[in-house]
């Protein structure tokens, strides 16, 4: 089976594009949703999260994320911490769910593919690119939030030009090119 890696900045239209591989047959794995999820109900991660930040990080059986997103946007170690603790269980559970998959291509959707090391368990790395203005301008509207922290969480995230290196193909999503072309060129593609 081929497993793609759905990559991109944010607001850089990697759902969308994750949207149109599914409409093509192409099963998706989510990593936030799932990585959220699983925040929720891991007792793995429930446990270590308990220990890093105090049992209140939950409440009512559900994970805080306004308190744990005030602990790792000011402070990149305590996100390095996090992320120690929920990326293994993601990766874990993509395996499991890529083994139930009865098709011969599947992918996983991550901003944060590399730094991960979701790429590692993917045969296809496609990032998906838009320029820095454009996703700021769409992430303050989808978000509610202001330029700079947006522009916080952007930095905190492998920069487009380092990801381009180690994709193996790149849709240009700008709000000029059509996409659809550029999915069957994808698709053509990894179709060898």
């Amino acid at each position: 089976m081929i497993k793609i890696g759905i990559t991109g900045g944010i607001a850089s239209g990697k759902s969308v594009v994750s949207s149109l591989l599914t409409m093509n047959g192409i099963p998706m794995y989510t990593a936030d949703t799932e990585g959220n999820r699983l925040s929720d109900t891991s007792p793995v991660i429930r446990k270590k999260l308990m220990a890093l930040f105090g049992e209140d990080i939950y409440v009512n059986s559900l994970l805080d994320r306004k308190r744990l997103a005030s602990y790792i946007f000011s402070d990149e170690d305590v996100l390095k911490e996090v992320n120690k603790i929920i990326h293994p269980v993601v990766s874990k559970d993509f395996r499991a769910w890529v083994r139930q998959q009865r098709v011969h291509m599947c992918g996983i959707e991550s901003a944060v593919l590399f730094e991960s090391k979701f790429d590692k368990l993917v045969d296809i790395v496609l990032l998906v690119y838009a320029p820095v203005e454009l996703r700021l301008t769409r992430a303050m509207k989808r978000d509610g939030a202001t330029e700079a922290d947006i522009m916080k969480r952007m930095n905190r995230q492998m920069p487009d030009e380092l990801k381009r290196k180690y994709a193996d193909f790149v849709i240009i999503n700008d709000g000029v090119q059509a996409l659809m072309p550029q999915i069957d060129q994808f698709l053509k593609f990894v179709a060898f």
